[in-house]
């Protein structure tokens, strides 16, 4: 995975004993993320 990693590949090498840890942070970050859905702008037209 590190020579992976040297190339740019993938973004980090996690360690075996960090893998809940990492896995924990993602979810938590991801479950506060709001995602913003602009309104649409033009409807559908007639046919």
């Amino acid at each position: 995975p590190y020579v992976a990693a040297a190339y740019g590949y993938i973004d980090a090498v996690i360690e075996p004993k960090e893998t809940r840890n990492f896995i924990l942070h993602a979810l938590e970050v991801s479950s506060l993320k709001v995602e913003i859905v602009p309104t649409k702008k033009h409807g559908v037209p007639p046919f």
